[in-house]
């Protein structure tokens, strides 16, 4: 048998600073005094991923990622699990390594390599010479389709 708790205000006697809410399907959180709420599924990201691009390219963890396509030395085509909504989300990206040609890295998405379903990312040192790095690091921030 289940049951089923009906709530219509939930008040933090403890002082903890905050209440953590779930309605439906999406998490809140009202800050001290409830003055602030904040929809916190918005803020996370929605796909991420580490990769290695040295030698044969290789996703060493990611979430909701399908797959890595080397097109070129310093571009790779990542393909999206789960589509976003539009090309208008947020990529954060990062490269680097442990070798001296590696530690100033540029990692960009050219505007036109944006779709929905994958990102296009070019990779260079010292944003002249396409560079296959050590550590590629992907974060997508946006609406799921």
């Amino acid at each position: 048998m289940t049951s089923q708790l009906n709530v219509d205000t939930i008040v933090d006697k403890a002082g903890s600073g905050g209440t953590n809410v779930k309605i439906g399907n999406t998490s809140t959180y009202v800050s001290d005094g409830g003055a602030v709420t904040q929809n916190t599924v918005q803020g996370l990201a929605k796909t991420w991923l580490r990769m290695d691009g040295t030698g044969t390219p290789a996703i060493n963890d990611s979430l909701n990622v399908t797959s890595i396509t080397d097109q070129a030395t310093g571009n790779y085509r990542v393909t999206i699990a789960n589509d976003m909504g539009n090309a208008n989300y947020s990529a954060v990206t990062g490269a680097g390594g442990g070798s001296s040609n590696q530690t100033l890295m540029n990692c960009s998405t050219p505007g036109d390599a944006l779709a929905a379903g994958t990102i296009d990312l070019d990779l260079q040192y010292q944003h002249t010479v396409a560079n296959d790095p050590e550590i590629i690091s992907l974060s997508i921030f946006g609406d799921l389709a």
